[in-house]
């Protein structure tokens, strides 16, 4: 034995037996995401069983014998027969790679290429197409996994990762401001750019979300601030067409490459990442103990967190550079490890894992390019980026790890209890009327061209000239989508609070709206010439049936706080990348379609498309004031309605029906539109109080006001170009989910 071991290792060591120990116990098993009380427990577990083989007699003292465990030998040869079958994994899938392609060039034919015997243009297609992007697919999953695997660690998250953390949308920021400029950055100074972008998003996450406090919680912020980034840079993208040009098909992630230069610039930055981490991998496994403990072994841990977090933001930004943002494969892969590492001692540094991680995040993507490749006929496959098919498999990954893990929000603390009286909620009531009159007002009078109240009268009695009437025409359906669609959202937004007692729970994050534009999109790309009523069933349906899958699942936890916006958030990523498929398979070169529809625009529409909308929501209100008594009950525990002989279950199956038929019209009139049904609920509680006869007035004309206001300033602010409403409200309504989050950590 080594006496002089130092003490850091010994402690390491320790610690890696005892995790081992703990897998092996029933007992430790059952709470092993327990943090801080693991070492309790194992303490425990041993007395106790000690006590039990001093009364069973020898079967007892057999079952607790170091024999059962694998001894560290048998584990290190375990741990280096699963790392050998994943290098041959993904000498197997990168070899299945290289023969896929739109030219017929075969295996045969890439045999002869890489020994130097094939035509010229057969090993032109190998040496500079398809060698490449087998190159950059390896490489990409490897920076991801290890990326993911130490964020892992070191924030104690199993949900951490570069797309949870928000590092991938501020790397896309950030690269999108520069493009919007005009300038053109070599590569690696784009891979700078997206650095810091991605760096100050993590930076951002970590510190609202709290290290180690919630595995949900990071999830919930880098969520919220990845579509308030992702919103700007989308309406640079729709401001400077020019400029951005191939930027969004950039940000779905493809590892396609014109020849080995990309790679072998990005090569260095991510091998120095890589070995940065691995020299720091001691101090990382010190983390695992808590911050206290890790300071009792001389670990410096907020200079260890920061360092971890600067290199895996920099190999996030080496991938983002090369491919393109990669969905999921930070998050799935570390997840794949972790059985390993629970039950071979080989993996239980992170010193193995890592490395693990990239070998398991390379088999990922180069295994979705060739799914990809089998499923999709090779002249269209080209055009479909890798990061659709991971973030689709990633998205199923997140709603599964939702369902697993614990959550411990706890019920929501109700607001103080605040009864206005009824002179301030007529008030209240009488001045939001008169915004939105006003709004609604300016809204029809000012755009690209700007007319006056005499011509609105003109208009309205039929004797205006044939340049305001044309305006007006096409002006007063985009206001009144506008005004129906923010009011269908923020009345859908107060049903889906009060029945799921969520504060959180909003159509846009539950996966609700995304549901309905897959739906719509789907018709429009499928059938061009559909209907206004033809594309509200296909929203009602797409809407409908996310509903089925977020409720439904959510529903088995009883519709615990941060779960269900977990589920609602992995559904809400399966049908974007699901949407951006459809917009690449029909009709790949036309970015501003996906773009408009998904940015909330009220652009084009007519009085017939604003029907539906208005229809439900009149429904809506009706059924609201109606059942207002049992919104009430509804909103408080699971008990009270019992008690009081309400039908729970049915009264919640009705307003969650009555809130998707709001979120699939309003969608399918103005497109996505987020946060609305977050933040006017709050803010109609936080005037009126928790009572829904005052609520539901006061929401409504809340989210009429807000979306109106939206679309008139991404009317007016830049004419005559223009930015969609869901830009607006997206940046308005992410600070105040973060505030919301904040909050709720108190």
């Amino acid at each position: 034995m080594d006496v002089r071991r130092p003490r850091f290792d010994v402690g390491v060591h320790r610690l890696a037996r005892r995790r081992v120990d703990e897998v092996a116990a029933a007992v430790a098993a059952a709470q092993q995401h327990n943090g801080t009380t693991k070492q309790h427990t194992s303490c425990s577990s041993s007395s106790s069983t000690s006590r039990r083989s001093r009364s069973n007699g020898a079967m007892a003292v057999t079952a607790t014998t170091p024999v059962t465990r694998p001894s560290t030998a048998t584990s290190r040869a375990g741990a280096a027969a699963v790392t050998a079958a994943l290098v041959l994994l993904v000498v197997a899938l990168g070899i299945v790679d290289i023969t896929q392609g739109t030219a017929a060039v075969g295996p045969a034919e890439v045999f002869k290429a890489l020994t130097g015997q094939a035509e010229a243009a057969d090993a032109s297609v190998v040496i500079a197409s398809r060698l490449p992007r087998m190159a950059a697919g390896i490489l990409v999953g490897v920076i991801l996994g290890v990326a993911g695997a130490v964020l892992q660690a070191v924030s104690r998250n199993v949900l951490a990762s570069p797309d949870t953390l928000a590092v991938n949308a501020g790397s896309y920021l950030a690269l999108g401001l520069v493009g919007a400029t005009g300038v053109s950055l070599p590569l690696l100074a784009s891979s700078s750019v997206a650095f810091v972008g991605g760096l100050l998003a993590a930076a951002v996450v970590l510190a609202l979300s709290g290290l180690g406090t919630g595995t949900v919680r990071l999830v919930l912020a880098g969520t919220a601030l990845a579509l308030g980034l992702n919103s700007v840079t989308e309406g640079l993208l729709l401001l400077f067409p020019e400029q951005t040009e191939g930027l969004y098909q950039w940000n779905q992630g493809s590892i396609s490459q014109n020849g080995f230069d990309g790679v072998l610039q990005m090569l260095p930055i991510a091998l120095i990442g890589i070995v940065g981490l691995l020299l720091t991998a001691r101090r990382v496994d010190a983390l695992a103990l808590g911050d206290d403990a890790a300071r009792g072994l001389g670990v410096p841990v907020r200079a260890t967190r920061v360092t971890v977090v600067v290199l895996a933001s920099l190999l996030s930004a080496t991938a983002v550079t090369l491919a393109g943002p990669i969905g999921f494969v930070g998050l799935c892969a570390p997840a794949l490890v972790r059985p390993l590492a629970r039950r071979l001692k080989g993996f239980a540094r992170a010193r193995t894992t890592l490395p693990v991680a990239g070998l398991v995040g390379a088999a990922l993507v180069l295994g979705s390019d060739v799914l990809l490749r089998a499923l999709v006929p090779s002249d269209r496959a080209v055009a479909v980026p890798t990061g659709v098919v991971t973030s689709l498999v990633g998205a199923v990954f997140l709603v599964v790890m939702a369902l697993r893990l614990r959550d411990t929000s706890g019920a929501e603390t109700p607001d103080r209890i605040r009864i206005p009286s009824r002179t301030v909620f007529l008030v209240t009531l009488i001045g939001l009327v008169a915004v939105v009159v006003g709004v609604t007002i300016a809204g029809a009078l000012l755009g690209d061209s700007k007319l006056l109240l005499g011509d609105v009268a003109n208009w309205a009695q039929g004797r205006a000239g044939r340049a305001v009437s044309f305006v007006l025409e096409t002006r007063i359906p985009r206001v009144l989508a506008a005004l129906c669609a923010g009011a269908a959202l923020a009345l859908a937004g107060t049903l889906v609070q009060a029945v799921t007692r969520n504060p959180l729970a909003e159509p846009g994050v539950l996966g609700v709206s995304g549901g309905a534009a897959l739906g719509a999109v789907l018709l429009v790309t499928t059938a061009p010439v559909a209907g206004t009523w033809g594309v509200a069933g296909a929203a009602f349906a797409g809407a409908a049936v996310s509903s089925v899958v977020v409720f439904g699942l959510a529903a088995r936890g009883g519709y615990q706080q941060n779960r269900l916006v977990l589920v609602g958030i992995g559904v809400a990523a399966g049908t974007a990348a699901l949407i951006s498929l459809l917009i690449v398979l029909t009709d790949p070169f036309n970015a501003t379609k996906a773009l408009t529809w998904l940015s909330g625009s009220t652009y084009g529409r007519t009085m017939p498309d604003v029907l539906p909308v208005a229809l439900v929501l009149v429904l809506g209100l009706v059924v609201a004031f109606a059942r207002r008594t049992e919104l009430d009950l509804v909103s408080l525990d699971e008990d009270t309605p019992r008690l009081l002989g309400l039908p729970l279950s049915r009264a919640r199956l009705g307003f969650l029906v009555m809130a998707v038929l709001l979120s699939a019209t309003a969608v399918a009139s103005a497109g996505t539109i987020g946060f609305v049904g977050l933040v006017a609920p709050h803010a109609a509680r936080a005037l009126v109080g928790r009572r829904h006869v005052r609520v539901v007035p006061v929401a409504v004309l809340l989210g009429a006001a807000l979306v109106c206001t939206a679309d008139l300033l991404g009317r007016t602010v830049i004419a005559p170009a223009q930015l969609g409403a869901g830009l607006m409200t997206a940046v308005i309504g992410t600070p105040y989910f973060l505030y919301l989050l904040v909050r709720s950590r108190r």
